[in-house]
């Protein structure tokens, strides 16, 4: 009889290296891998890590089952634990969940022992894994493998198996409280937690980073010669964009880069250049919607239109060109039906900061 051990995966980084010294030390046991992570937010950030995990069984040869995306009973079993520290009472209630399902679905496919990929991850605790571990083991009658492949330079070893084989390496272990904390340390935003009301593709968002590694996995099937480089540039994000006239809350589209000094900002149109309209505080410029139709090539009939539906980030950083600002220009542009004769409130709460993205080239 095949003896089969199933293995909870957490993450490619973790799993790739965990599963190949499994491989390596049980030659005679068939590996059964099982995604199960509910505690992965949002939704965006747990398909691009199964999607990496599928990519990494599939060059290992080993057969991956994927759990069931249930976050709200794992929001239910953490809940008053939201800022618990990394390594504090909430992941242990999160281990307990995962190890819990793990044990079962192993007792359901008749299989003696489970493991985890968890166990080779060097932001967790082993010795909390390992009770939490054990203790699931004993209820459900089966054993828990809790081989430590950390020492004698394993994580070294991981890092640099991880780099070779290009595995998309998150930099949050999952969790929204977790991220949340470590984005406060960091003094940066949590942008993985949010996208624009228009749903616009943002530059290194969840959204940019699966359509690339959907692209490479495609590049890969078709044996089309590629590499994944890094680069550093100007990230921006709005979080909110508001303008009045006449206390009247009119539709307005910001492009891409608009900033102020503060959040808010009044005044009213001193001069136009062309069709390029300038407000008199702030460097704040407008334009009419035909304008940016005639400029982008698009045919909106309503700002409002633009907002919920806008070209791709690309095309409207390219517009900014277009209007004659450089690449360094932060000054605020909005699109507007009709250029306001009445005094002007802006809000605009938006972020710029050095950030890094991947970014797949054929080679």
């Amino acid at each position: 009889m095949e003896v089969v051990l199933l293995v909870h995966i957490c993450c490619s980084v973790d799993s790739h290296y965990f599963l190949q010294k499994l491989q390596t030390e049980f030659p005679e046991e068939k590996l059964t891998g099982f995604f199960y992570d509910p505690n992965i937010h949002p939704y965006s950030e747990y398909y691009l890590r199964l999607l990496d995990v599928k990519r990494s069984c599939k060059m290992l040869s080993i057969d991956l089952i994927e759990g069931d995306y249930d976050v709200e009973n794992w929001l239910d079993a953490v809940r008053g634990l939201e800022h618990e520290p990394e390594k504090g009472s909430r992941c242990g209630v999160c281990f307990d969940r995962r190890f819990e399902i793990s044990a079962k679905k192993a007792s359901e496919m008749g299989e003696t022992s489970f493991t985890s990929t968890l166990l080779t991850s060097p932001k967790k605790s082993l010795k909390q894994l390992q009770t939490a571990g054990d203790a699931l083991a004993e209820r459900e009658g089966i054993a828990f493998v809790a081989p430590d492949y950390r020492k004698a330079s394993g994580t070294q070893e991981q890092n640099i198996l991880a780099k070779e084989d290009a595995l998309y390496r998150q930099d949050y272990c999952g969790c929204m409280f977790g991220l949340n904390i470590q984005r406060d340390q960091q003094d940066k935003l949590a942008d993985e937690l949010f996208v624009p009301l228009s749903k616009q593709i943002q530059p290194e968002s969840i959204e940019e980073r699966i359509e690339m590694y959907e692209k490479r996995w495609q590049m890969e099937e078709e044996n089309i010669p590629h590499k994944i480089i890094k680069q550093r540039f100007l990230n921006w994000r709005l979080t909110m964009g508001l303008l009045r006239v006449r206390k009247e809350v009119i539709p307005a589209h910001f492009l891409p880069y608009s900033t102020i000094k503060g959040e808010y900002t009044r005044g009213k149109i001193e001069y136009s250049i062309g069709e390029v309209h300038h407000m008199n505080r702030d460097e704040v410029r407008f334009i009419t919607l035909k304008h940016y139709n005639d400029m982008a090539h698009t045919d909106y009939k309503t700002v409002t239109e633009l907002i919920y539906s806008p070209p791709v980030f690309s095309k409207e950083v390219e517009l900014r060109a277009k209007l004659g600002v450089t690449p360094y220009d932060l000054s605020i542009i909005m699109v507007v039906e009709k250029i306001p004769t009445n005094k002007i409130e802006i809000l605009c709460q938006s972020k710029t900061y050095s950030d890094v993205k991947e970014v797949l080239i054929k080679i």
